[in-house]
C-alpha cells in the first residue's frame, strides 16, 4: 500500500475547471519519491475509481472550490469539512468523493481525505486555458500542492488511515 495518491478533478474543456487536473499533470512531473505517491488525471471523477483508494493510506485532491471567496483563494478542506457543507457543496465532485470513502471503507480500507482546492473566475465557457486570474493564483496554488504532499509523506502511514 502506498502513503498518498494525489487526485486532480476537472473538465479540461471548462476553462478554470480543469485546474486539478493541470495541477497533477504538472506535479507529476516533478520528483517525488515514487515508492510513496502516486499521481492520477481523475478528470470528472465518478465513482467508478474508488476501488483505487484501496492502495493509499491518504489521498489529495485538487480541484475548484466555490466558497464564495475571490476567484485564486485557495482552500484545503477535510472529509469533516465536506461532510459539514452538505447543504452547500463546496464542490460538484464533493458526493462521489465522499460515497466513494464509504465505498472504499466496505472493501477494508478507508484513507484520510484531503482537498486542496482554488475558486474559481469560470468554470462554464469551452476553453482549455485557464482565466488570466488563475493563471495569476496557479503558481501559489502547486507551491500550496506541494506543501501539502511533502507534510503528508512525512506522516506515520498507520496514522494516516482514517477509520
Amino acid at each position: 500500500m502506498k502513503h498518498l495518491l494525489v487526485l486532480g478533478v476537472g473538465n479540461l474543456l471548462l476553462t478554470d475547471e480543469g485546474v486539478g487536473v493541470h495541477a497533477v499533470q504538472d506535479l507529476a512531473q516533478e520528483s517525488w519519491p515514487t515508492e510513496a505517491v502516486d499521481f492520477l488525471d481523475g478528470g470528472t471523477f465518478t465513482q467508478d475509481i474508488f476501488y483505487l483508494f484501496q492502495n493509499y493510506h491518504h489521498i489529495l485532491v485538487l480541484d475548484v472550490v466555490h466558497g464564495g471567496k475571490t476567484p485564486g483563494t485557495i482552500y484545503r478542506l477535510t472529509e469533516q469539512e465536506l461532510r459539514h457543507s452538505e447543504s452547500q457543496r463546496l464542490s460538484i465532485h464533493d458526493i462521489d468523493l465522499l460515497d466513494s470513502l464509504q465505498m472504499a471503507e466496505l472493501l477494508g480500507n478507508r484513507p484520510q481525505l484531503t482537498v486542496l482546492g482554488i475558486e474559481p473566475l469560470c468554470i462554464s465557457e469551452w476553453s482549455m486555458e485557464l482565466t488570466p486570474t488563475l493563471k495569476a493564483a496557479y503558481p501559489a496554488y502547486l507551491e500550496a500542492a506541494r506543501r501539502e504532499i511533502r507534510a503528508i509523506l512525512k506522516r506515520d502511514p498507520a496514522k494516516d488511515t482514517a477509520v
